[in-house]
């Protein structure tokens, strides 16, 4: 008797969890369908991926919440500049207008797509939405033509979970946020390595496979004040080439042991700089910077160190003679050719290769900001 009600017990708490599946089911594929994905992504997404999508795209409303209720007062004001009050009785009036309205926003929506799209291919890399927390709310959908791993993939994660560990330190330090910067933004610009699951052929592998690809960030603080909505990074993440093909009559090259001093260099400085590659052999690349772009330099100098590839930003390079030019170099270390029996060697860094843009012609020509530009005007 004991055992016939056990039995029927078991199966009324079967069929009960049998019903709580399903229905959790048919909750899960409702939510699936409202996210914006193809249907083709939809159908591979498992339920721990719907609700961190979900949680994303929630959080990407609440961020843009505030835009859009300051572009919807725009609307109205401009609606009334073009078109006047609405007096009563003008119905038709207002059924035209909002035609009209329909027409313009569906007109604007498909311009900011394509200038999208334009910004997307110009850009040669991908933009990325972080919170203060460090998850990643939001990725441009072109993020697997440079990492590997789909939007969808990597949307809701924290961005902790694909850097290197030995960057941890500084992207803590770009997403704290100061009391001055609450109320006056920020500006943010770093080198982080990230994982990458794309071969060096452009194929795609798994995670375990993934290799460190150093990226470019860019970007600035959006700060938001009110309870419900988060504070975040807005940043373009640009991956740094190991080698940069196409040169224009304003780059060159050069070489420069592991403190910055040049090896080696185009001969096209010559015509950009004024010096000779004779005149700088030997010499550091900070003799040629401005004093107050020190920093910049350093900055670029401690990333290749740590990182292997960097990129220095805008800095001013003195001409000889007089003056100085505005600049940008994109540097990788180089490593050496490995140790074999033949030759014997400890395995370390051979040289630091630069690729400096000239970015400005000469300014202040009449100003000598070191002893070496008062040897002869260029």
């Amino acid at each position: 008797m004991m055992t016939a009600d056990k039995e029927k017990r078991r199966a009324i708490s079967r069929e009960a969890a049998r019903r709580r599946r399903r229905v959790e089911s048919d909750v899960f594929g409702d939510l699936s369908r409202l996210l914006p994905l193809q249907p083709s992504v939809r159908a591979h997404v498992d339920k721990p991926s719907i609700i961190r999508l979900t949680l994303s795209y929630i959080r990407m409303h609440t961020l843009l919440k505030a835009n859009k209720g300051n572009a919807r007062i725009k609307a109205e004001a401009c609606h009334s500049v073009k078109y006047g009050p609405v007096v009563e009785g003008g119905a038709g009036q207002q059924k035209y207008d909002r035609r009209r309205d329909d027409e313009e926003k569906k007109s604007e929506e498909l311009k900011v797509l394509e200038e999208t799209n334009l910004y997307l291919r110009i850009l040669e890399g991908f933009l990325m939405v972080i919170s203060t927390e460090g998850d990643m709310i939001f990725l441009s959908d072109n993020v697997s033509k440079y990492m590997g791993l789909t939007q969808t993939e990597l949307m809701g994660h924290n961005i902790f979970e694909f850097a290197h560990p030995c960057d941890h330190e500084e992207i803590r330090n770009n997403l704290r946020l100061t009391a001055e910067e609450v109320w006056c933004g920020a500006k943010r610009d770093f080198v982080m390595r990230i994982k990458s699951a794309l071969t060096h052929r452009g194929r795609s592998t798994n995670l375990k496979s993934a290799t460190w690809k150093v990226l470019h960030c860019q970007g600035c603080v959006k700060v938001c004040v009110t309870p419900s909505s988060v504070s975040c990074l807005l940043l373009t993440c640009q991956p740094l080439p190991l080698s940069h093909t196409l040169l224009s009559t304003h780059t060159f090259t050069s070489q420069h042991s592991m403190d910055m001093r040049f090896t080696h260099c185009d001969p096209r400085v010559t015509l950009l700089l004024g010096y000779t590659p004779e005149e700088l052999l030997g010499r550091s690349i900070y003799d040629l910077c401005h004093t107050l772009d020190t920093n910049c330099l350093n900055k670029n100098h401690v990333n290749l160190c740590l990182k292997s590839q960097s990129v220095s930003g805008q800095y001013r390079m003195l001409v000889k003679g007089g003056g100085y030019v505005w600049a940008e170099s994109h540097s990788a270390v180089i490593p050496s050719v490995k140790s074999s029996k033949s030759r014997p060697s400890v395995h370390q860094p051979l040289c630091i290769l630069c690729v400096t843009y000239v970015l400005s012609g000469v300014e202040e020509p009449c100003l000598q900001l070191s002893l070496d530009q008062t040897v002869r005007r260029y």
